[in-house]
């Protein structure tokens, strides 16, 4: 029969031991020495609370009446005895059994069904009033013992009690069975004070100069109807929430995804036109943050919550903080997320939202230093936000399809399944938090989970607990095709490859662009909105700048549009066209160049352009100090259209390149469902673990069977201490041969005596290698500083 929960977890079987590690895992971060130590880890205050956290409230009420049901000598209970105390309450025993069962797999209890223990560390973390029961009136006071030793009695007094009075006997019998009060009410003897008509009647003790405490048995006889324990829930409280039509739930939820990978792509754009600077702090300005919003239409809010969700997707990245100011641009693999379907580039916005510790509801806020949180910072790191997110969703997964429940009744649900963690105010502003953010990403529709967010949710959960050891090399099957893309993909409209174009010039996509298009789009026209474009003298001189020539242009509009191309369209390109390259660029400082000798009068002589310092060189050549790209630039703003040209006199039409930060991946797929994030504990990785404590449990019990001649042995020196070393020299040989393990004794290099079980493997050149079978390591002895050896097989 175990006693300490050391014992308890001795006698366990390797896969409840394994078991037991993968519902709490910091019990071995880092792997401790012997079951003794993960048995003092696992009482610990820090580790039972978190153990606690994860529970939810009918366990832990079963855990109250465990605490409650405990004989005050031995400590111990019975499950009998448990059930006894659940069943007034109306509670099915199976449904206690359970949860005992959940209390038992996390070592919060354990023992046989009739001696039931308590961890040491649950009952410093939990209330000390088991049940929002107070302590036995005998421990509390003689006068108000000896009124509840006569039940009669009791009740009389009860009965007698006044209307506000009774309230006050009520509230406490509710629990807690604390109360504060005036302290004058408690000095005065003539106060009319409720509180002070129940002191005097025994049926309140008080404890403190402004405190009273109910005693246990007057609580016991106010929950008679209830049950000793109070109301107990044994299951989560009921959703009436309305239900909508699937169908209108996803459609709603796929016109809002589709907009958040528009408004995600804009502003990337919008970076990589002008990267945002880091401060030096970390994070992005409440300036650069305000200028983003307004280019994208956003407000600051979603603008620095698809800011964080870009992030954490690998979007964007942060470049050139080792050779000056870091700024915030596009990452590399922002241009291969680009040309992905549009399901899939909201899939990876969606599930690295899902996975990414970061809240950004929390951007704008001011922390305990009065000081601004600004986007991207680490200041808005919450290790447990993954947590919630995947939580708050969970609730509205496991209703009906097209549910709709309000925020109080999602919270209703969470605070069953967790009350220690949504009791705090933190967490529960971060649970409505994640269901607001789910709606802005499109995740709900109409207040609902979508199809393809309950199959992004599996799919999350599912790669999380995969086993990597089943294909480490990564050389398996691939992986099936997204339910979450496909369902999506079914929703959203088909992407379209062609365009009208208008009379007034401007272009109509009557859909969402195919890649191809929208890139062809971005360069020959200006956006007005996600449908329509406009082709101006401005958007076709971008084009002939990277390297379209006119016949191109006429090609690609009368290739993509199903109309016919406007004859003003025709002519625009035509004009832009014959203007283009007029005026070539080089560097002299920089040269400008031109068949028309007028034109370059004009330049010469216009008044924007006197900064540059132009001075004719030839007739139909002028020279600039500045550089090639400035006074490019400079003819440009100014309406003009120059183009630049090489050492050869070649025009040089190329596509700009718009910097990129270096590669990053997106948020790693780590265990979320733990608020502490601890790592991941594959079946290989835990059997391993397994295997080192029950080693390391072996060797500290070897250990206490040292034998006496080398725990005793310092080096006796002269002829007893040779006559000891020879016979320590001949038994190591003979454990060499044998293969067997022996105990050495030994000094070490600081004079102290040691000893340590081993097996031999070779001596020579005076020195002894032996491995350590308990640490898997090879140690290195000086055979001079060896002072006895003693045979495993001979020690008592």
């Amino acid at each position: 029969m175990a006693v300490t929960l050391a014992d308890h977890l001795r006698a366990l079987p390797d896969p409840d031991l394994a078991a037991l590690i993968a519902l709490r895992p910091d019990l071995v971060v880092p792997v401790p020495g012997d079951i003794s130590a993960l048995a003092l880890r696992a009482q610990s205050r820090l580790s039972a609370a978190r153990a606690l956290d994860g529970l939810d409230r009918f366990t832990l009420e079963v855990l109250d009446a465990v605490r409650l049901t405990r004989d005050p000598e031995t400590g111990v209970t019975s499950v009998e005895a448990v059930l006894l105390r659940t069943g007034e309450g109306g509670v099915e025993p199976a449904a206690v059994r359970e949860a005992l069962g959940r209390l038992r797999a996390r070592s919060l209890i354990y023992g046989s069904d009739a001696t039931l223990h308590v961890a040491a560390g649950v009952d410093e973390v939990c209330s000390p009033y088991p049940a929002g029961l107070g302590r036995p009136a005998i421990d509390l006071d003689a006068e108000a013992a000896v009124l509840v030793a006569d039940a009669a009695r009791l009740r009389r007094a009860l009965l007698a009690a006044p209307p506000a009075a009774r309230a006050v006997l009520d509230r406490l019998a509710a629990g807690p069975p604390v109360g504060t009060v005036a302290r004058s009410a408690l000095a005065d003897p003539d106060s009319e004070s409720p509180v002070r008509w129940l002191v005097d009647h025994h049926l309140l003790v008080p404890v403190a100069p402004e405190s009273v405490e109910l005693p246990r048995e007057v609580a016991l006889l106010l929950r008679r109807e209830t049950g000793p324990l109070g109301v107990l829930h044994p299951t989560p409280p009921d959703v009436d929430a309305p239900v909508r039509e699937i169908a209108a739930v996803d459609r709603a939820g796929a016109g809002q995804a589709m907009e958040i990978v528009r408004h995600t792509e804009a502003l990337v754009d919008v970076l990589a036109a002008e990267p945002a600077p880091v401060l030096r702090s970390g994070g992005l300005g409440v300036r650069e943050l305000r200028r983003l919003a307004r280019a994208t239409g956003l407000t600051e809010p979603v603008a620095a919550l698809l800011l964080e969700v870009a992030y954490a997707a690998g979007l964007l990245g942060e470049s050139g903080g080792e050779t000056g100011d870091a700024v915030i641009l596009p990452a590399a693999g922002f241009d291969a997320w680009r040309i992905t379907s549009l399901a899939q580039r909201w899939a990876r916005l969606a599930g690295a939202w899902l996975l990414m510790h970061r809240m950004p509801s929390l951007v704008g806020q001011r922390d305990d230093r009065d000081r601004i949180l600004p986007a991207l910072s680490a200041d808005i790191e919450r290790i447990g936000a993954p947590a919630q997110r995947r939580a708050a969703l969970g609730v509205l997964a496991d209703l009906p399809p097209g549910s709709t429940p309000s925020t109080e009744d999602v919270r209703a649900v969470l605070d069953w399944r967790s009350p220690r963690r949504v009791g705090r105010a933190a967490v529960s502003a971060g649970y409505d938090t994640a269901l607001d953010e789910a709606a802005t990403l499109g995740l709900t529709g109409l207040g609902a989970l979508t199809t393809y967010a309950r199959s992004l949710l599996v799919e999350v959960e599912s790669a999380e607990h995969a086993d990597p050891d089943t294909d480490p090399l990564g050389v398996g099957p691939e992986a099936p095709p997204s339910a979450a893309v496909e369902a999506l993909d079914a929703l959203l409209p088909a992407p379209v490859d062609h365009v009208l174009v208008q009379a007034d010039l401007t272009i109509v996509v009557p859909g969402p662009p195919e890649p191809g298009l929208a890139a062809e789009l971005t360069l020959v026209a200006e956006a007005e909105s996600p449908s329509v474009y406009r082709v101006t003298s401005d958007s076709v001189r971008r084009a002939l700048d990277i390297g379209y020539a006119a016949a191109d242009l006429h090609a690609l509009f009368a290739r993509r549009s199903r109309t016919p191309v406007p004859q003003a369209l025709t002519y625009l390109v035509d004009d832009v066209s014959r203007r283009h390259g007029g005026l070539r660029v080089g560097s002299a400082g920089a040269y400008l160049r031109g068949d028309d000798e007028a034109v370059l009068a004009e330049v010469l002589a216009d008044r924007r352009l006197s900064v540059l310092g132009l001075r004719r060189l030839a007739p139909t050549v002028l020279i600039s100090p500045y550089a090639p790209a400035r006074l490019l630039s400079a003819l440009r703003e100014a309406g003009y259209s120059p183009v630049p040209e090489d050492a050869t006199g070649a025009a040089v039409l190329t596509r700009p390149r718009s910097p990129r930060a270096p590669a990053r991946p997106a948020v790693p797929s780590g265990r979320v469902d733990d608020p502490l994030a601890q790592p991941r504990l594959t079946p290989a990785l835990l059997a391993g673990i397994v295997e080192q404590l029950r080693r390391g449990d072996a060797a500290t019990r070897a250990a206490r069977r040292v034998p006496a001649t080398v725990r005793g042995h310092g080096g006796t020196a002269g002829a007893a201490g040779a006559q000891a070393h020879t016979q320590a020299m001949a038994v190591l040989q003979q454990a060499l041969r044998d293969k067997s393990r022996v105990w050495v004794g030994y000094v070490d290099a600081h004079g102290a005596t040691n000893s340590r079980l081993v097996r031999p493997v070779s001596m020579g050149a005076g020195y002894l290698r032996a491995e350590d079978e308990r640490t898997e390591m090879l140690h290195t002895f000086a055979l001079h500083r060896i002072t006895a050896a003693v045979p495993e097989e001979s020690t008592p």
